[in-house]
Formats: structure tokens, sequence, C-alpha cells
């Protein structure tokens, strides 16, 4: 009897043994709390606002969930520092450069604090360490944006809609253009007198193209001048001469301009000759006693010829000749 009762108490020992162990377990798995038996470090980092965070949120790591917020706390002036409970075992891949920042999780969930970045020169983080913060807008911060875009947007709308409205009275530029006839024919006149223009360039730039292609040309005038520096130096040496011509021609004319002022010149004898009237009557009648003298010597030599004393004389003389 007293053997039953003890196997009896064991046996019910032992299913309440087994019931608590499952208790425990179902304990630990509902309330997450078998992560007190995960190997942790902790770091530290300091925002501005957080955002409604709070003890216990998640911290997410390339989409992982690596550790929760352990702790909240005023400092510096209305700054909050949060500390943060990491696994061990993310401890090597989050880098000392990392950056942290509050979000949510999904559209509406919890806040959450999302640890991203690092170059993979920096060192990996250690106990104590502080994360760099980014600063992220906030809810209210994108609500008060939105606001002014729409404030924006209804200006622009308004802008918009005097815009459209001047233009359908005929008012402005544009007004103008689409409802007066006569600009808009002169629109196209200037179009097509632009047009006209751009095919007159283009044969122009045709043109050139021929030009330049002829001036490449071997063998042409052009290309020999450009190319041919035998050519060059002819043409170079001609033009010396033609300079040292026209110097002459300058020398040449001062002499007939020095000779232009000797016939102009009444000292000089040919100017005596041509304003002096009685020197030049002078000299006339000085040719003409000379004619007249050289006659009458003729007519002496004639008689002298004949003379019976001389005429031996001149007989001899012309036997010798």
């Amino acid at each position: 009897m007293t053997a039953n009762i003890g196997r009896r108490a064991t046996i019910v020992g032992l299913f309440l043994f087994i019931g608590l162990i499952i208790l425990m377990a179902g304990i630990l798995t509902i309330g997450n709390l078998h992560n007190s038996f995960v190997k942790k470090f902790e770091v530290t980092t300091i925002f501005d606002e957080v955002n409604g965070l709070q003890t216990g949120n998640n911290i997410w790591f390339s989409g992982v969930k690596i550790g929760t917020v352990s702790a909240l706390e005023f400092c510096g002036k209305s700054q909050v520092r949060v500390s943060m409970k990491i696994d061990k075992a993310a401890q090597g891949y989050i880098r000392k450069d990392a950056k942290a920042k509050v979000s949510s999780d999904g559209l509406i969930g919890n806040k959450i604090i999302v640890i991203y970045g690092g170059s993979d020169s920096a060192s990996p983080i250690n106990n104590g360490d502080v994360l760099i913060v980014e600063k992220t807008l906030s809810t209210d911060d994108m609500m008060n944006t939105l606001q002014e875009n729409n404030k924006n947007l209804l200006a622009i709308t308004g802008d918009f809609k005097l815009i459209s409205k001047k233009i359908l009275a005929g008012e402005g530029t544009l007004g103008k253009l689409l409802t007066d006839e006569t600009l808009f024919d002169n629109v196209n006149l200037t179009v097509a007198t632009l047009k006209n223009a751009a095919l007159n360039a283009e044969k122009l730039t045709a043109s050139l193209s021929v030009y330049s292609k002829k001036m490449n040309q071997e063998g042409s005038l052009t290309n020999d001048l450009v190319t041919d520096t035998t050519l060059f130096n002819s043409i170079r040496a001609t033009v010396a001469e033609l300079k040292q011509i026209a110097t002459v021609a300058s020398g040449i004319t001062a002499s007939l301009k020095t000779a232009t002022g000797d016939l102009n010149n009444t000292n000089s004898p040919i100017g005596v000759i041509l304003h002096d009237q009685p020197a030049a009557t002078d000299i006339k009648s000085t040719i003409k006693n000379l004619e007249s003298s050289t006659q009458k010597l003729n007519e002496d030599l004639e008689a002298l010829q004949h003379n019976f004393l001389l005429r031996g004389y001149f007989k001899k003389k012309a036997k010798e000749k």
C-alpha cells in the first residue's frame, strides 16, 4: 500500500515537472524572453528627437532583428540618449562608422532603430561605442512639407488659370500669336525667311567645302600657292623686284620733277630760253650772225683758192689726197 502511494507520488511529481518545463518554454517563447540568454553588447546613440521610440523596441540591421532598446534618458539640452542591447553575433558586421536612424516597422507600425552603412576599412563596433545619427524627417515634418507643397501647387494652379484666361482673351504675346492672324502670318514669313537663310548657309557651306577640296587637290594654283615653297619664293622675289622697280620709278619721277622745276626756273639756260624773251631773241640773233659769218668765211676761202699766190698750194694738196 505504501509502495503504491510512493509510486503514484513519483509519477505525479514527474508530470508536474514536465508541465512546469512546458509552461516555462511557452512563457519564454511568447514573451520572447529567450533572448535573455543570448550574449549581447551595449552601444549608445544620441537623438535630437526619438519620435515615440520606447524601451523594448527592436533594432534592425540589413533587415534582420539584432537587438532591442534597453534604455532612454535625457542628456544635453533636449537630446535623448538611447541605449541598445545588440546580439554578439552581429558585432563583426557593424562598423564604427555605421549610422543609426529612427524608423517605423511598416507604414503605421512600432518605432524601430535601423542601423545601416559603414565602410569595410573601419573596424567592427565595440561595447560602449556611440553610433552616428542621421537626422530623418518626422511624420509632422512630412505633413508640413506636404502642406507647403499643396499651398505652392494651389498658387501655381491659380497663376496658370490667370495666364490661360489672358491667352484666351488675346492678351500678351502668346495670346496675340494665337488670335491675331496678321501676327501669325508674320511669324510664318519670318520662319520662311529663316529657312531660306538656312538653305543659303547650307549652299555656302557646300561651296566652301568644294573650294577647300580644290585647295587640297594637287596641281591646282591654290594648292601650289599654299604648299609649293619654290613657287612662293618666286612670287616673293617677283614682288621684291617690283618693289625695286617702283623705287627706281620714284627716283625717275623725282628727276623729272626737278627738270620740270628747272624749265620753270628763269635762272637756268633752258628756263631763260623758254621764259626770257629778250635773252631768247639775243640767242637767235647770235645764231643768225654765226650762220652769216660762216657763209662769209666760206666765200673768203673760195676766193683764196682762186688767188694766183695760193693756187699752187691748193693744187699740191689736192694731188696728195
